[in-house]
C-alpha cells in the first residue's frame, strides 16, 4: 500500500464525541452533526481522535464510536478512526474494532506518556503494521502524545506494508514542509492544524486537512480547503485568518481547544454537550470572552 492505494483527499474533519446527559455518546446527535458536516463538503471523517476525547473513552466506546462514524457516514466519505494506544496489543485491539466497523483507514499516534527512541517508536509500528490489514494514517502530535515522528522517521514509516498517509499535527511549519517534502512521493499528508497555515499547506501540496475547526466554524473550515485549491486567493486568505483567529481564541484567556470547541458549538446551537472529565466545561469569564470572541469573527 501508498499514497495510490486510496483516494482520501480534501477536508476531513477531525469530529467531537458529543455526550447526552447521563455522559454516554448521543447517537442522534452525532448523527445530525455528521450530516451537517458532509453538507458543507466535507469529503470524510475522523471519529475518535484527540478532538473527539479518545482517552476518555473505554475501549468498547471507542469500538461503539467506529461504528457510530460509519452509519452515519453512509458511504458519502472516508471513515477514519483514531485506534492509537500505548500498547501494540490495545492499538491491535482496537483497530481489528475499526476494520470490523468498515472504517476506511486507522489514525495510529505514537505511544505517549513515555518518552522512546526513534527505533523504539518504528518498532511499535512495525508490530502492528504486521498484523492488520486497514490501511494506515500515522499520526505526529507530539504536543499530546510527546513522542514525536520527525521527518526522518516518517521515511522509515513510509516503508511499512500499511501506511499509506500522515497527519502532521506539530503546528510547527518547518516540520510540516520538511516531512510533506520527504514522504508525499509514498504518502498522503494531511495537515492537521489547517487553522493556521491549512492555505500554504495546500499551496505546497498537502492532500488535505485532518482538522477540528469545522466542527464549530462552517461553512469556513472546509470552504478554505477549496477556496486554496481552486487559486481564489484572496478567499484563501481572508478565511485563514479567521482559522488563525480562532486558534487564538479558543488558546486563550483561560482556554484550551477542546473544551472551547465544544463551548463554541454549544453556543452557536450545534448542541455538543459537555467534555468528560478531566477536562471541565468552559464557565465564568473564559465563557463569556469566548462567545464575544466568536460575535466578534463572525462565526455567531
Amino acid at each position: 500500500m501508498n499514497r495510490h492505494t486510496v483516494d482520501w483527499h480534501g477536508p476531513m474533519p477531525a469530529i467531537v464525541t458529543i455526550f447526552d446527559e447521563r455522559g454516554n455518546i448521543d447517537a442522534s446527535a452525532m448523527q445530525a452533526h455528521i450530516d451537517r458536516l458532509f453538507d458543507a463538503g466535507a469529503t470524510g471523517i475522523l471519529v475518535g481522535g484527540c478532538t473527539g476525547e479518545f482517552w476518555a473513552l473505554n475501549a468498547e466506546e471507542r469500538a461503539e464510536l467506529f461504528g457510530l462514524g460509519v452509519r452515519c457516514a453512509a458511504g458519502r466519505g472516508t471513515v477514519l478512526a483514531g485506534t492509537g494506544a500505548v500498547t501494540i496489543r490495545e492499538t491491535l485491539r482496537l483497530t481489528q474494532a475499526a476494520a470490523d466497523a468498515g472504517c476506511d483507514g486507522a489514525l495510529i499516534l505514537p505511544p505517549y506518556f513515555i518518552r522512546l527512541s526513534d527505533d523504539e517508536i518504528f518498532e511499535h509500528y512495525r508490530a502492528i503494521d504486521s498484523e492488520i490489514e486497514l490501511p494506515v494514517v500515522l499520526y505526529n502530535i507530539p504536543g499530546n502524545a510527546i513522542n514525536a515522528i520527525t521527518p526522518e522517521l516518517a521515511v522509515r514509516l513510509a516503508e511499512l506494508k500499511h501506511v499509506v498517509a500522515i497527519k502532521e499535527s506539530s503546528g510547527d511549519w518547518n516540520n510540516f514542509y520538511r516531512t510533506l517534502i520527504a514522504v508525499r512521493d509514498r504518502l498522503r499528508v494531511f495537515c492537521g492544524p489547517a487553522s493556521i497555515f491549512g492555505v500554504p499547506a495546500v499551496a505546497a501540496g498537502a492532500d488535505g486537512f485532518i482538522d477540528c475547526f469545522p466542527n464549530v466554524w462552517l461553512p469556513g473550515g472546509i470552504d478554505m480547503y477549496a477556496a486554496a485549491v481552486e487559486g481564489r486567493h484572496d478567499e484563501a486568505n481572508r478565511l485563514q485568518v479567521i482559522g488563525r483567529q480562532l486558534t487564538d481564541l479558543f488558546t486563550s484567556g483561560g482556554r484550551s481547544l477542546y473544551p472551547s470547541t465544544k463551548a463554541a458549538m454549544n453556543y452557536i446551537g450545534y448542541l455538543a454537550g459537555d467534555p468528560r472529565p478531566p477536562l471541565l466545561p468552559l464557565d465564568g469569564d473564559a465563557l463569556a470572552g469566548l462567545r464575544a470572541g466568536l460575535r466578534r469573527l463572525g462565526v455567531k
